[in-house]
Order: C-alpha cells, then structure tokens, then sequence
C-alpha cells in the first residue's frame, strides 16, 4: 500500500479524499494555488505545496508542477479528485513515465473514453444503444444535412466537453449557425478544442447514469444507477440513488449496467468510471458519455451500497484485486444529494463569491455533508463556486426527501448567496415528490414561479421605510449601496407587515 498520496485538487472532493486516506493510514499532500492558501483542504493536509497564482490555468492544471511537488514531497501517488486533471490523458500518462501511480484509469482508456465521438465509437461497437447522431465533428453544411435528415431540435455538443460547456439546444434551421459559432468558441475556451458534433435532441429525458468499478485483473462490477435527471444549463445540482423509474422497473437495472460494463471492457477500462445514458419517456436508454473518474455525486451510491468507493480507487490502484462480486454488492434504502454552490438561483444562477460570516451545518440521522468552507472563509471568485455536497439517506425515497428538506432549513450560510433555499422548493414540489424527474424540471418549475412581488401598496411603504432607514447626515459616512430586487423587496414588506 502506498505511504504518501497526493491529492491534485483543491475544495470538498480534496477533503474527502484526505478523509479516506486518513483511515487507512496513508500521509496526504494538499497542492494549492495563491487563491486557495488559507483552504480547508491545506490546513487539512499533512503537507502542502504551492503550485501557482490563483488561475487554474497556472496552477492546478500544471502538470509540470503537479509532478513537481509529488517528487518534492515523495508522493508514491496521485488522486486527481474530478475536474481540472483528472480526465487528461497526458496527465495520467506522465504520471506513468514520472514512476508515480495514478489513482484513476489508464491514459489509453481516457483518451477512448474521454472523446465523446471516440465514445460513441466504443459503445457501438460493444453493442449499446446511443443517441442518432455523428461520430465525428461536424462542419456547419455537415450538422444542416444532419438537422435536415434528422428533424429538429437537435443538441450541439464539444467532442471534449462535459459539464455542458459547448453545449447547444437548436430548435430550427435558422438558429444553427449563431448556435454553432457560439458552441464552439465557448468549447475552445473551456477544453481547448473546438470541435462540435451533433446529436438528435431527446425532448424531456431522464439522465441515468451506471457506476462501474474494475481492478487490473479484468474484474468489472456495476454498483448500480443514480438519477441525475435535476440540472441547470446542463449541470446537475440533485442526485439519487437508486433512480425512482428504475426501482420500479428492476430490470433495467441489469439491461443498463450490462450495457455499460460492455462499453468499458471495450476500452480496457479499470478503476472507477460511470457511464450516462439518457432514457426516454418509453424508458429506451441510449448511451451518452462516459466519465473517466470518480463522480460529485459518488456519496449517493456510498450511501445505499455501504462501499468507500475512493478507498477502493486506492487500493486498486495499489495492485488489489476488487474486494466482492456483482452478486454480492446490494442496495439499501434511499439517499439524495444536493449541490450547495455560491450562486443566485433568481438571478441565472451567477455565481456569488465573498466572506462567509456565519456557517450552521445541519446535522442528525442520516445526514452526510461533504463540504470545504468554515465561518470567516473568503469563498474566491476564481474557480467553480461549489461548496458543499449535502447528502441524506433513509429507508424509503418519501423519508428521504422530508430529511433533506429538514436538513436545508437547519443548514445557514450567511454573507454570501446560496442556492440552500431554491433546493427547499425544488423538494417541496409535488411533481419532485412524485418522481416526475425529467432534464428540463429546473426551466420549467422556474417558469411556474417568478420571483415574488410586494404587494403595491406595500411597495411604496417599503421604499419610504428604506429611505429614512438609509439617511444620513453631513457627519457620517454612506453605507456601500446594496442592489436591490424583488426577493429583498417581498422580505422588507414582510418586516413592515
């Protein structure tokens, strides 16, 4: 087993990682960029090492200084978490060549996996069923002769791309060559490639995805689905496991983990990997991607299975065989996951970096947070605004959702902007108690409830209360204005009623 692993990310997924490692023993290294110095994941660490100013670009995507530290430091190893490194096959194979372990899959099959045509290529060939479209990049003449043939809409997508960046709904002819243009510039900033193929666009689908896990023996389990079906600009921000449709109908089960193990032994697949596929309302699920690393919503699955799935990640990489059979690995109860970021949820959802002035974790029963923020942190501007993964299993799916609602009222961050309360009303929601999940709930349920509005004769009450509140005389110093909108506006009515 390894003596000292690094850990080549920074946030909630390095202080897991930190966490597991922790128990079996192992010394950590945290790296850490200008932004990032007074972190929770360095403070954690045993060590830690600095590797650039705050862009990623300079710091945690440097795989000469990543590897730097690792050989500083005396790191037999490295997990890369998810993000920045962790799907790049140049990353893993330097790791290779440095004599240092990389947590994670081969560079052959990230680079079979992590191309999504190359993808599609791989899951055709080992019999999974995928979304009509190219397999190639296309040209604008290219993608008009697919949308011409295929009906629209029709969804451009980044060859390289994932968390939905170049990535484009099309709805008519007319819309494809802005939406092209558009899709492309947007994946050359994010992947540095802007190639762009194009699929046909499923309307209303669920997104089920399939955890694998394999060792180095040709050993392949699946640990079962999560429903992912909750996203915003194609990000998911609330996971399940299992998926509502699919304990209902079990047998999909195994027809999609057969599916997706297929498609990973074709690509000499080991370590953790999740394959996604899209399902439609006749439940027909298509393939859609693989991810070539551990997942954010991994903690779902722990949650029902009872597996550390990072401490199987580990000792995989260290040459272990996996631990149990498909047979043996069973699923109990129910867990969901939300994604606390610094964001406004009635405001596009623009992220909402600042000072946290006040932090109340919610605790109790079956109740899992994994987080990397503390009362008094500065949340920085310069990477993705995620601070928390909160998690709640129970029995059944009902008691789950109420102990997550319960857990969000307990659950205060103050000073910045969150997305704590926009989770309480997505769960109260009769349609998400139901488990009428589809992609499109958040733009829907968005259009079903505007922002709230004062009644009128309240609004002119409340601005002349604000006023007097806000006067001052030629002796003391103005406040900073604070932008005002409906939502600040309904709770000042509320005050003065």
């Amino acid at each position: 087993m390894f003596r000292k692993v690094l850990i080549a990310n920074r946030g909630e997924i390095a202080v897991r990682v930190m966490r597991t490692l922790r128990e079996m023993g192992i010394a950590t290294v945290a790296v850490y960029s200008d932004a990032d110095r007074t972190s929770l994941h360095v403070r954690m660490a045993d060590e830690a090492a600095h590797v650039g100013p705050s862009p990623s670009s300079e710091s945690y995507l440097r795989i000469d200084r990543i590897l730097d530290a690792a050989r500083k430091h005396g790191a037999e190893a490295i997990h890369p978490g998810y993000g920045f490194l962790s799907e790049n096959a140049d990353f893993a194979a330097a790791c290779e060549d440095a004599g240092i372990v990389f947590i994670g899959p081969s560079a052959h099959s990230i680079r079979m996996m992590g191309s999504k045509t190359a993808a599609r290529q791989t899951a055709v060939a080992a019999g999974a069923p995928v979304v009509p479209g190219t397999d190639t990049g296309v040209t604008l003449e290219e993608a008009r002769r697919f949308g011409n043939a295929n009906g629209y809409p029709i969804l451009l997508k980044a060859v390289a791309g994932g968390g939905g960046k170049g990535m484009r709904r099309v709805d008519r002819a007319s819309e494809l060559e802005s939406a092209l243009r558009n899709a492309a510039s947007e994946a050359d900033r994010a992947c540095r490639n802007s190639e762009i193929y194009v699929e046909k666009l499923i309307e209303r689908p669920r997104h089920i995805e399939i955890q694998l896990m394999g060792d180095r023996y040709g050993n392949m389990v699946h640990l079962g689905e999560r429903e992912c079906s909750i996203q915003r600009r194609h990000q998911k921000v609330i996971e399940e496991c299992p998926s509502p449709l699919v304990a209902q109908h079990p047998e999909m089960r195994h027809a999609m983990g057969e599916a997706a193990i297929r498609a990973a032994r074709a690509a000499g697949y080991y370590n953790a990997g999740t394959v996604e596929f899209l399902v439609d309302q006749d439940r027909r699920f298509y393939f859609l991607e693989m991810n070539t690393r551990l997942q954010v919503e991994h903690p779902v699955t722990e949650l029902v299975t009872g597996l550390d799935l990072v401490r199987m990640q580990v000792e995989i990489a260290a040459g272990a065989r996996l631990p149990l059979s498909q047979d043996e690995i069973t699923w109990r109860g129910s867990a969901i996951e939300c994604r606390v970021y610094a964001e406004d949820p009635f405001n596009d959802f623009l992220p909402f970096p600042g000072k946290i002035t006040r932090l109340t974790r919610p605790l109790g029963p079956g109740i899992r947070l994994d987080g990397c923020v503390y009362d008094g942190w500065t949340v920085p501007m310069e990477y993705d605004p995620l601070l928390a993964k909160l998690a709640v299993w129970a029995g059944r799916r009902e008691d789950t959702v109420a102990r997550l609602i319960r857990a969000l009222r307990e659950y205060d961050v103050a000073g910045i902007r969150t997305n704590i309360g926009f989770f309480r009303q997505i769960l109260e929601e009769p349609e998400f108690q139901a488990a009428n999940l589809h992609t499109q709930f958040i733009e829907e349920f968005l259009e079903r409830r505007q922002a709230p509005r004062p009644p009128s004769d309240l609004t002119a009450v409340a601005a002349l209360a604000a006023a007097l509140h806000t006067r001052r005389g030629p002796a003391l110093e103005a406040e900073p204005a604070v932008p005002s909108n409906a939502w600040r506006e309904s709770g000042r009515s509320g005050l003065l009623r």
